[in-house]
């Protein structure tokens, strides 16, 4: 019988995510056959009995569901907290059954939030060599000068290293020393938009982000959710596949 990766059978289960799962293996919270396994890389046959803090992870599913969420602020993004506060699972209907966030989001961000039961589609969404980007609308104090936008299109340094170039252009300005920008980026880095705009003087008063992709919210109250039709999926799926090919060869090259 075929042997696959223990994080991908619990992936393509629609358990979690497959990084998630690798979370879950080196805690030591997964079970095989009644056995812990707390090392990553172990293959088992696919039909495996597996449990996650005692849960059992069901076999793979049938049929695959694709959300996305307006997530309000106050809202975390995870399948469970220990706090009691609440997440963007509590949002959703008992019909559609278990699903997980895809990325994360901030409390204190609202917008554009994948969940999913495709374990496989959020590894690749997620996964760094997608380079799927991912559009903000920041209102901030001040107002960025041509200096600054060209420091944040060429990437700043944080504490955890180098990012990325963003794509940004001048919204909307006030009369109350405040603006608009909108960002686009492709890292996962944690509260990274945030960081990026502190580091250039002009810290975040809200922050919302648009488009996961090309999925969005327009015409979503916070809270609202809407199915995302397979068309959008293949197409998502594509762009990923596309960017990990080009940046293979960007790799290559140098």
């Amino acid at each position: 019988m075929e042997e696959q990766r223990l994080q991908k059978i619990i992936a393509d289960r629609g358990f979690c995510s497959r990084r998630k799962a690798e979370e879950y293996i080196s805690d030591g919270r997964v079970n095989v056959n009644g056995k812990t396994v707390d090392q990553l890389g172990m293959k088992f046959p696919i039909d495996v009995k597996i449990t996650i803090d005692g849960k059992e992870v069901s076999k793979k599913q049938d049929t695959y569901t694709y959300i996305v969420l307006n997530k309000p602020t106050g809202v975390i993004t995870t399948a469970a907290d220990d706090r009691g506060r609440k997440t963007v699972l509590d949002l959703m209907p008992p019909k559609y059954g278990r699903l997980f966030p895809v990325g994360r989001l901030d409390i204190n961000t609202h917008g554009a939030i994948l969940l999913t039961n495709d374990g496989e589609f959020a590894n690749l969404v997620m996964h760094p060599s997608s380079s799927l980007d991912k559009t903000y609308r920041a209102k901030i104090e001040g107002r960025l000068t041509e200096a600054q936008k060209k420091m944040l299109e060429q990437g700043v340094e944080l504490e955890d290293g180098l990012t990325a170039p963003a794509k940004i252009k001048e919204v909307m300005v006030f009369d109350d020393d405040t603006s608009i920008v909108e960002l686009i980026i492709h890292e996962g880095k944690k509260r990274e938009v945030r960081r990026m705009l502190q580091y250039v003087g002009h810290p975040v008063i809200d922050l919302e982000r648009k488009l996961v992709g090309h999925i969005g919210i327009e015409g979503m109250r916070r809270g609202e959710y809407r199915e995302i039709p397979l068309s959008e999926i293949t197409k998502i799926k594509n762009q990923c596949l596309k960017n990990k090919v080009n940046n293979k060869h960007t790799v290559t090259k140098k």
